[in-house]
């Protein structure tokens, strides 16, 4: 009797053991199942947070532009962008209200760009009434933007959680957001349209086949040696060689630098043909801001003086842990020539260089011919959007994709406190370019 009394609490006892373990193992899988649909709607939120940015930058420049050509790419980018916009939207599965006329608002955008696009390349031109859809509809995104950027806050600092927003729609979001009201307004206020882009103007350099500045004979490993020391000049200790890069766009040899008194290395890179510093860098710790921006706009001016590179003028910028990285870019005769562009980056504690990058120059510096405007700058003002108050302009050489060069008139201007980039061709009259100007508390960038 005792023994089947064991034998029976035994039983109960691996019973209830075995009832534990399998609800921890439930537990488990559950919580991973939505840690991974918590990551998942999270990756998807944020990438539906920079089309949306894109969107609105785009509208930016579409309700300026009275190019036909330029406008019909600024909305086929719209176009792109919005639709890329719903594809990660819908992989929220989300009930909440706000989102679901955000999906409303990015299709309507989609479709209306859509159209208006087809119109530029049909060679019908806007109508004001068009340039004034595009105006309120970048109001909306605007709006959106700050919204998304607000819940994006609240979902990273762990305020409120994908679960809340998809089991309730009056969650903290819903009830924090009451002094915007994009969410709530924009299905009605959107009803008569139906049926309806570091870091600098042209940073991204341009790899040319032929290096127009990348002039010289070639050097061999040792020679290259002699130009890592003439570059550090008495602060030079010990240089070893790391490789050579055969198969960069400029293949180059690559060393590491002991300078004296300074227990971190920099890293540089000597060109083979010609031996022209191609890219150096020294890493260390910042730990604080002592120096202005325009402080270290002169540093870095005098810098490249030293080191050869004459006649630059600082563009924009970007500040990251208190380093500045600088575009400058070569002016000759008032003309900002933006392909020959070299980047600095300055410790904002001491001023110090701590490196430079000069590919965009070595591809595209060269004696140049200057052509002739055949409209004068007055004639091109003409061309510009009659809202665009002007700030300044200046005449630029800008690069295309297509691996050429345009000489522009550069009027900087604003409408409505965005601020913009506007590229008149010399030659044609043509509207080459529109750059939205971002100035953000890390920097002013363009896109």
């Amino acid at each position: 009797m005792v023994d089947k009394r064991r034998w029976l609490i035994g039983c109960i006892a691996l019973l209830i053991i075995l009832t534990f373990v399998t609800g921890y193992y439930a537990f488990k899988l559950r919580e991973e199942y939505n840690n991974l649909n918590e990551n998942n709607y999270t990756e998807a939120f944020s990438n539906l947070v920079n089309y949306v940015n894109n969107v609105e930058n785009y509208l930016a420049k579409a309700m300026i532009s009275r190019s036909p050509e330029h406008a019909a790419e600024t909305l086929t980018q719209i176009w792109r962008d919005s639709n890329l916009g719903m594809v990660y939207l819908s992989r929220i599965f989300s009930e909440n209200e706000g989102l679901s006329q955000t999906a409303k608002f990015l299709n309507q955008v989609s479709d209306y760009s859509y159209s208006l696009s087809r119109k530029n390349i049909n060679g019908e031109g806007l109508s004001e009434d068009d340039f004034k859809n595009l105006q309120t509809l970048y109001k909306y995104s605007v709006d959106l933007e700050t919204t998304l950027n607000q819940l994006s806050e609240e979902i990273y600092s762990g305020e409120i959680s994908w679960e809340d927003l998809n089991l309730n729609s009056k969650s903290k979001f819903a009830q924090s957001v009451d002094s915007v009201s994009v969410f709530s307004n924009i299905d009605d206020n959107l009803n008569d349209y139906e049926g309806l882009i570091y870091d600098g103007a042209y940073s991204d350099h341009i790899n040319k086949k032929e290096k127009l500045g990348l002039t010289g004979e070639t050097i061999t490993e040792e020679e290259a040696k002699m130009k890592v020391q003439e570059f550090f000049g008495e602060d030079f200790e010990k240089i070893e060689t790391n490789s050579f890069l055969e198969n960069a766009d400029i293949p180059s040899y690559d060393f590491s630098v002991k300078l004296k008194n300074k227990t971190e290395k920099y890293s540089i890179m000597i060109s083979k043909k010609g031996g022209h510093v191609v890219e150096s860098n020294l890493d260390r710790e910042v730990e604080s801001e002592k120096i202005s921006q325009e402080e270290a706009n002169e540093i870095g001016k005098d810098y490249l003086a030293s080191k050869g590179f004459e006649g630059m003028k600082e563009t924009y910028f970007i500040k990251q842990g208190n380093v500045v990285t600088i575009n400058y870019a070569f002016e000759d005769n008032e003309i900002i020539v933006y392909p020959d562009l070299i980047k600095v980056r300055i410790a904002l504690d001491n001023g110090e260089v701590l490196g430079i990058e000069t590919s965009g120059y070595l591809n595209s510096h060269t004696k140049r011919e200057y052509v002739e405007p055949k409209i004068s700058i007055e004639e091109a003002r003409e061309k510009l959007n009659p809202e665009l108050e002007i700030l300044s302009e200046n005449m630029a050489i800008i690069p295309t994709e297509w691996k050429t060069e345009i000489n522009c008139y550069e009027f900087k201007g604003k409408v409505e406190e965005k601020e913009f980039l506007v590229y008149i061709n010399v030659e044609t009259g043509k509207e080459e370019d529109i750059l939205v100007i971002l100035d953000t508390p890390g920097g002013t960038l363009t896109v």
